[in-house]
């Protein structure tokens, strides 16, 4: 079994590599003491990520985007996730979604979006509905030829900069036809109720939405009536891939970071990595990233191999839950390792470690994904995880 890197993959992560350190790191000190970047900022980061090649890094050649493989794309996302302030969130990825609509859905609404012209986001969870999506309230009635959708959403990522919505609503009220609609955001009826404050500094919003008597027609329907609950699981699945290596990121910088401080930082007369108590925190740190790295790699060759989709959705869950928590316990022992220096947010293992705490509840909290490994268990048995995949074929 070859475990080699291709020499093309190793140039997508060479490429993310130097777009974190030189476009994404130098912005991370202003963004974290003023709150946001300025427009023009922001402007020019989306310009560089189209000249560093990294639009649409999960989308085909054929509708914009780079055609990168799993893998390349998680090298990418771990490369990026090493930036604070979620940074790395300036390189768009459209949903996955996207891919399963009509011929001019793609070119309205996919293509631009790949190309850096458009930005999507995704509105899923309500006051009442998070876990359980059957508590959605929004609901989409139809009025003669159009959809009218009401309701409201909460912790819209990257609201405040998308022009158009990715909206989760119930047809007629039922739960059984979840539907996803595209909705620009300049459509009537859209409109922002607020935009919380969060733990971490994020380069853009979460804001809450209103949606009242919003109409659209039916060519705003993505993937078909009922079809909304399928194609938001592949979207979770995308997302929990890329928050997995993102955290692999997070918590190879702190390591870093905190590896170098403990060598050069000297009390009662040598480094304090000398101290056993430092020199196993370093210890446990290194081991928990190399079996991260182990198993978001895994996950990513199975997936560029054609494993079945309900195995990739139950390690997807596995290596979410897993890096998430491990990012957790990384980041903290770096803030421990530099003391009060850790604590500081000029520091980059401070911000990180408030950063990844929302990786153990967004996309599918902790809990939720023990559910779903749980689940896997009870109907497949300890061999989905404790086994070697079959590939097809």
């Amino acid at each position: 079994m070859d475990l080699t890197l291709p020499a093309a993959d190793l140039d997508w992560q060479r490429r993310a590599k130097v777009f974190a350190e030189t476009v994404l790191f130098p912005q991370e000190e202003e963004l974290e003491l003023k709150g946001a970047l300025p427009r023009a900022t922001k402007d020019a980061m989306r310009a560089a990520v189209v000249q560093h090649g990294l639009a649409g890094i999960n989308h085909a050649v054929e509708v914009g985007g780079q055609g990168c493989t799993q893998m390349q794309q998680m090298l990418i996302s771990e490369e990026l996730g090493k930036a604070t302030g979620a940074l790395w969130a300036v390189v768009w990825h459209p949903a996955v979604a996207l891919k399963h609509g009509t011929a001019e859905q793609i070119r309205t609404y996919l293509t631009p979006s790949c190309r850096g012209e458009r930005r999507a986001c995704v509105a899923v969870t309500e006051p009442e509905a998070g876990s359980d999506p059957r508590r959605v309230r929004t609901r989409a009635d139809r009025k003669g030829d159009r959809w009218v959708i009401n309701g409201e959403k909460w912790f819209v990522t990257s609201g405040d900069e998308a022009d158009y919505i990715i909206v989760h609503a119930n047809a007629g009220g039922d739960p059984d036809q979840p539907t996803l609609f595209l909705v620009d955001k300049a459509t009537p009826g859209v409109r922002i109720a607020r935009e919380p404050k969060f733990t971490h500094t994020y380069v853009f919003g979460h804001p809450e939405f209103v949606f009242e008597d919003v109409e659209v027609g039916d060519d705003r329907v993505l993937g078909g009536v009922g079809q909304g609950l399928e194609l938001t699981k592949d979207w979770f699945v995308e997302a929990r891939l890329q928050i997995a290596a993102n955290c692999l990121g997070a918590a190879i910088r702190a390591l870093e970071l905190a590896n170098d401080w403990a060598t050069r930082r000297v009390q009662f007369g040598r480094s304090i990595r000398d101290f056993q108590s430092i020199e196993f925190m370093l210890a446990d740190m290194a081991v928990e990233i190399m079996a991260a790295k182990s198993m978001v790699y895994r996950v990513a060759w199975e997936i560029d191999r054609g494993v079945d989709r309900k195995v990739v959705h139950a390690h997807a869950s596995a290596i979410k839950l897993y890096a998430s928590e491990m990012a957790g316990r990384v980041t903290d022992k770096a803030v421990q390792i530099f003391g009060g220096r850790g604590y500081m947010r000029e520091n980059p293992v401070e911000r990180l470690n408030r950063d990844v705490r929302v990786d153990r509840i967004w996309e599918g909290t902790s809990e939720i994904q023990r559910v779903i490994v749980g689940g896997q268990l009870r109907r497949r048995g300890p061999g989905l995880f404790t086994g070697w995949t079959a590939l097809p074929g």
